[in-house]
């Protein structure tokens, strides 16, 4: 038995028993997924799962039980990883923040900057992965703070905070025929080819939800993790692009144009998270209250108390 097999019993209950969710999350492939649950029932002598052909449905009587157990020593090894910071210098260390590319590349540079120079003793280290893999970093005590526009405010295992808003924009190459349009539609858009983000990654969801509402048809033809590839992508005309307005650099990207989408797409929130009940260092808290406006270090330490609260 070991932390991996429990990480997975907690995790198929989190992603509904999709073993492709569970493997994203964890950052391990589906064959050692399987492989992982084999061998912990073979331990055990029990099966854990429901299953119908290789499908997992859900738990057993055994692995409903095992569930709270291993939720409950994962909690433990949480606090265990975080009981040295106590005794750490609070102004020194290592602040580790899981954000996507999007935010690392475009919204937080300025704020990095300012904190480093303000704070030269904290090491800072910077993983760009999924919203998936950023939540599970988190909650794994992997990371420290957590950022992203999907998958944390509804997750009750964190504490999030508004870091900001934003809206998606369209980009297009310089005097592209979009361009003539009077007033641009999401029906307009819906006429050319598309360039945007994976699913699940900055906003794709409500992309996806408008044209579907609307019953407009999406003609996608390429789909990418960040702006950077999407914007090669427009200027080589495969198609026009839909991404997070501040990706858009007026004098880097000078063979695109933006169209401004506050009256296209609908507004997105980007997040910053905390785990419930985490110990949090003094540097940490000072990056937190660097990000959020008007909030300080003690209003801070009084939300981490009330670990029955997520911050909306």
């Amino acid at each position: 038995m070991n932390i991996q097999q429990l990480r997975i019993i907690a995790e198929a209950s989190r992603q509904n028993f999709n073993v492709t969710a569970v493997a994203k999350a964890l950052y391990i492939s589906q064959p050692a997924i399987s492989k992982s649950i084999r061998e912990f029932e073979d331990e055990l002598g029990v099966e854990l799962f429901i299953r119908k052909g290789k499908r997992i449905l859900g738990f057993t009587e055994v692995g409903n039980r095992l569930l709270g157990l291993a939720e409950e020593i994962l909690g433990n090894v949480r606090k265990i990883k975080s009981l040295k910071n106590e005794f750490l210098d609070k102004d020194s260390g290592t602040l580790t923040l899981a954000t996507t590319h999007t935010q690392a590349r475009y919204m937080l540079p300025d704020i990095i900057k300012r904190y480093t120079l303000d704070s030269p003793k904290v090491q800072f280290v910077l993983h760009q992965s999924s919203p998936l893999e950023i939540a599970s970093m988190l909650d794994s005590g992997d990371a420290d703070i957590a950022i992203a526009t999907e998958s944390l405010k509804n997750d009750d295992r964190f504490i999030t905070f508004p870091f900001y808003q934003w809206h998606h924009g369209v980009i297009v190459p310089k005097a592209h025929d979009l361009l003539n349009c009077r007033n641009i539609t999401l029906n307009s858009i819906s006429k050319y080819p598309l360039i945007t983000y994976h699913k699940g990654f900055t906003g794709r969801e409500k992309i996806d939800k408008q044209f579907f509402t609307r019953k407009l048809s999406q003609n996608i033809v390429l789909e990418a993790l960040d702006a950077d590839v999407i914007k090669a992508y427009v200027s080589q005309k495969l198609g026009i692009g839909i991404i997070a307005s501040m990706a858009y650099d007026e004098n880097q990207d000078c063979d695109l144009t933006l169209i401004k989408g506050d009256k296209i797409f609908e507004k997105n929130t980007t997040y910053l998270a905390l785990r419930k009940g985490q110990f949090l260092k003094g540097f940490v808290a000072k990056f937190v209250c660097l990000c959020i406006n008007n909030l300080t270090i003690e209003d801070l330490n009084l939300k981490i108390l009330n670990t029955n609260n997520v911050i909306a």
